[in-house]
Protein backbone atom coordinates (compact mmCIF):
# COMPACT_ATOMS: atom_id res chain seq x y z
CA UNK A 1 0.00 0.00 0.00
CA UNK A 2 3.51 2.31 -0.03
CA UNK A 3 2.99 2.86 -3.59
CA UNK A 4 -0.95 3.77 -3.45
CA UNK A 5 -0.30 5.87 -0.49
CA UNK A 6 2.71 7.56 -2.33
CA UNK A 7 0.30 8.25 -5.82
CA UNK A 8 -2.45 9.66 -3.64
CA UNK A 9 -0.26 12.07 -1.84
CA UNK A 10 1.30 13.11 -4.66
CA UNK A 11 -1.91 14.54 -6.16
CA UNK A 12 -3.46 11.90 -8.40
CA UNK A 13 -6.58 12.55 -6.35
CA UNK A 14 -8.43 15.88 -7.23
CA UNK A 15 -11.32 17.69 -6.04
CA UNK A 16 -14.52 15.77 -7.76
CA UNK A 17 -18.14 15.94 -7.35
CA UNK A 18 -20.53 14.96 -4.54
CA UNK A 19 -17.38 14.49 -2.09
CA UNK A 20 -15.29 11.60 -4.48
CA UNK A 21 -12.05 12.39 -5.89
CA UNK A 22 -11.16 12.08 -9.28
CA UNK A 23 -8.30 9.05 -10.02
CA UNK A 24 -6.27 7.66 -11.93
CA UNK A 25 -7.36 4.33 -12.63
CA UNK A 26 -4.08 3.68 -14.82
CA UNK A 27 -1.96 4.79 -12.09
CA UNK A 28 -4.18 3.25 -9.38
CA UNK A 29 -3.64 -0.25 -11.42
CA UNK A 30 0.11 0.41 -11.55
CA UNK A 31 0.23 0.80 -7.76
CA UNK A 32 -1.97 -2.42 -7.21
CA UNK A 33 0.12 -4.47 -9.66
CA UNK A 34 3.74 -3.81 -7.93
CA UNK A 35 2.22 -4.30 -4.80
CA UNK A 36 1.00 -7.65 -5.27
CA UNK A 37 -2.72 -6.86 -5.27
CA UNK A 38 -3.91 -7.97 -8.81
CA UNK A 39 -5.10 -11.20 -10.00
CA UNK A 40 -6.71 -12.52 -13.30
CA UNK A 41 -10.15 -13.12 -13.74
CA UNK A 42 -12.38 -14.08 -17.35
CA UNK A 43 -15.54 -13.39 -17.89
CA UNK A 44 -17.44 -16.65 -17.72
CA UNK A 45 -21.45 -16.64 -17.70
CA UNK A 46 -23.03 -16.30 -21.01
CA UNK A 47 -24.42 -13.38 -22.69
CA UNK A 48 -27.11 -11.90 -24.86
CA UNK A 49 -26.11 -9.52 -27.87
CA UNK A 50 -27.70 -7.53 -30.36
CA UNK A 51 -25.76 -5.28 -32.85
CA UNK A 52 -25.97 -1.46 -32.11
CA UNK A 53 -27.64 0.72 -34.04
CA UNK A 54 -24.89 3.67 -35.42
CA UNK A 55 -25.84 6.91 -33.50
CA UNK A 56 -27.76 4.78 -30.58
CA UNK A 57 -26.51 5.31 -26.94
CA UNK A 58 -26.71 2.17 -24.35
CA UNK A 59 -26.87 3.94 -20.31
CA UNK A 60 -25.54 1.11 -18.15
CA UNK A 61 -27.87 0.65 -15.07
CA UNK A 62 -26.68 -1.02 -12.19
CA UNK A 63 -29.77 -2.67 -9.89
CA UNK A 64 -29.51 -0.81 -6.42
CA UNK A 65 -27.02 1.67 -7.97
CA UNK A 66 -28.92 3.49 -10.75
CA UNK A 67 -26.83 4.79 -13.54
CA UNK A 68 -23.49 3.49 -14.17
CA UNK A 69 -22.31 5.25 -17.17
CA UNK A 70 -23.40 6.71 -20.95
CA UNK A 71 -21.60 5.17 -23.99
CA UNK A 72 -20.71 7.24 -26.75
CA UNK A 73 -22.96 6.82 -29.58
CA UNK A 74 -22.34 3.52 -31.31
CA UNK A 75 -20.36 2.92 -34.94
CA UNK A 76 -21.53 0.10 -37.21
CA UNK A 77 -20.62 -2.98 -36.30
CA UNK A 78 -20.54 -2.22 -32.60
CA UNK A 79 -22.88 -4.68 -30.25
CA UNK A 80 -25.13 -4.38 -27.16
CA UNK A 81 -24.14 -6.80 -24.88
CA UNK A 82 -26.81 -8.05 -22.42
CA UNK A 83 -24.96 -9.18 -19.23
CA UNK A 84 -26.85 -12.53 -17.56
CA UNK A 85 -27.34 -11.01 -14.01
CA UNK A 86 -30.45 -10.86 -12.15
CA UNK A 87 -29.08 -9.25 -8.96
CA UNK A 88 -27.82 -6.25 -10.88
CA UNK A 89 -30.70 -5.89 -13.31
CA UNK A 90 -29.21 -7.55 -16.04
CA UNK A 91 -27.40 -4.78 -17.08
CA UNK A 92 -26.12 -3.54 -20.67
CA UNK A 93 -23.07 -2.32 -22.16
CA UNK A 94 -22.07 -1.23 -25.55
CA UNK A 95 -18.68 -3.13 -26.70
CA UNK A 96 -16.97 -1.57 -30.04
CA UNK A 97 -16.77 -4.35 -32.75
CA UNK A 98 -12.92 -5.07 -32.77
CA UNK A 99 -13.48 -5.84 -28.97
CA UNK A 100 -16.35 -7.94 -29.25
CA UNK A 101 -15.02 -10.11 -31.68
CA UNK A 102 -12.09 -11.09 -29.80
CA UNK A 103 -14.02 -11.53 -26.46
CA UNK A 104 -17.33 -12.85 -27.78
CA UNK A 105 -16.52 -14.88 -31.31
CA UNK A 106 -19.72 -16.60 -32.63
CA UNK A 107 -23.55 -16.44 -31.65
CA UNK A 108 -24.53 -19.51 -30.05
CA UNK A 109 -28.15 -19.17 -30.95
CA UNK A 110 -30.16 -17.22 -33.77
CA UNK A 111 -31.39 -13.91 -33.11
CA UNK A 112 -35.08 -13.54 -30.80
CA UNK A 113 -37.30 -11.07 -32.54
CA UNK A 114 -35.57 -8.08 -30.92
CA UNK A 115 -31.93 -9.25 -32.70
CA UNK A 116 -30.93 -11.04 -29.16
CA UNK A 117 -28.55 -13.64 -29.08
CA UNK A 118 -26.58 -15.88 -27.01
CA UNK A 119 -23.07 -15.29 -26.95
CA UNK A 120 -20.40 -17.22 -24.74
CA UNK A 121 -17.32 -15.36 -23.66
CA UNK A 122 -13.96 -16.88 -25.12
CA UNK A 123 -12.53 -16.22 -22.07
CA UNK A 124 -10.26 -13.63 -22.47
CA UNK A 125 -7.97 -13.58 -19.48
CA UNK A 126 -8.05 -9.49 -17.36
CA UNK A 127 -6.07 -8.75 -14.75
CA UNK A 128 -8.30 -7.04 -11.86
CA UNK A 129 -7.78 -5.39 -8.56
CA UNK A 130 -11.08 -4.69 -5.81
CA UNK A 131 -11.01 -1.48 -4.66
CA UNK A 132 -10.02 -1.40 -0.82
CA UNK A 133 -12.16 0.25 1.53
CA UNK A 134 -9.06 2.66 1.79
CA UNK A 135 -9.59 4.41 -1.26
CA UNK A 136 -13.18 4.76 -0.82
CA UNK A 137 -15.28 6.05 -3.68
CA UNK A 138 -13.40 7.35 -6.56
CA UNK A 139 -14.45 8.30 -10.45
CA UNK A 140 -12.21 8.20 -13.28
CA UNK A 141 -12.27 8.65 -16.99
CA UNK A 142 -13.18 5.53 -18.29
CA UNK A 143 -11.70 4.31 -21.85
CA UNK A 144 -14.43 5.52 -23.60
CA UNK A 145 -14.63 9.18 -22.32
CA UNK A 146 -17.17 8.66 -19.77
CA UNK A 147 -16.32 9.30 -16.20
CA UNK A 148 -16.97 6.13 -13.80
CA UNK A 149 -17.91 5.60 -10.42
CA UNK A 150 -15.31 3.25 -8.18
CA UNK A 151 -16.59 1.62 -4.95
CA UNK A 152 -14.56 -0.15 -2.55
CA UNK A 153 -15.85 -3.77 -3.70
CA UNK A 154 -16.09 -3.25 -7.18
CA UNK A 155 -13.57 -5.06 -9.02
CA UNK A 156 -11.01 -2.53 -11.66
CA UNK A 157 -10.16 -4.65 -14.77
CA UNK A 158 -7.58 -4.10 -17.52
CA UNK A 159 -6.62 -5.45 -20.79
CA UNK A 160 -3.28 -7.72 -20.63
CA UNK A 161 -2.44 -6.29 -23.81
CA UNK A 162 -3.77 -2.17 -23.69
CA UNK A 163 -2.93 -0.39 -20.30
CA UNK A 164 -5.62 2.37 -21.27
CA UNK A 165 -8.75 -0.49 -21.50
CA UNK A 166 -9.05 -0.29 -17.58
CA UNK A 167 -12.18 0.21 -16.25
CA UNK A 168 -14.88 -0.72 -13.41
CA UNK A 169 -17.15 -3.54 -12.85
CA UNK A 170 -19.98 -3.38 -10.12
CA UNK A 171 -18.55 -6.10 -7.08
CA UNK A 172 -22.02 -7.46 -7.77
CA UNK A 173 -21.68 -7.63 -11.48
CA UNK A 174 -18.00 -9.13 -10.97
CA UNK A 175 -19.12 -11.69 -8.83
CA UNK A 176 -21.75 -12.34 -10.93
CA UNK A 177 -20.44 -12.63 -14.27
CA UNK A 178 -16.81 -13.16 -14.03
CA UNK A 179 -14.84 -16.46 -12.50
CA UNK A 180 -10.77 -16.05 -10.49
CA UNK A 181 -8.50 -17.70 -12.61
CA UNK A 182 -5.79 -16.63 -10.14
CA UNK A 183 -7.02 -14.54 -6.77
CA UNK A 184 -5.83 -10.87 -6.22
CA UNK A 185 -4.45 -10.42 -2.51
CA UNK A 186 -6.31 -8.16 -0.41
Amino acid sequence: MRLLAAILMLGAAVSGAAGESMKDQIALFAAAKSEGRTGVARKARPVDARPARPGETIVTVIRGEGVETTSKPAEAGDWVVRNRCPETGNEEILVKAAKFAERYGEPRSGPDAEGWREFAPKGVEMAYFIVPAELGTFTFKAPWGEEMVAKPGDAILQAPADPDDTYRVAAAAFACTYEIVKPAKP
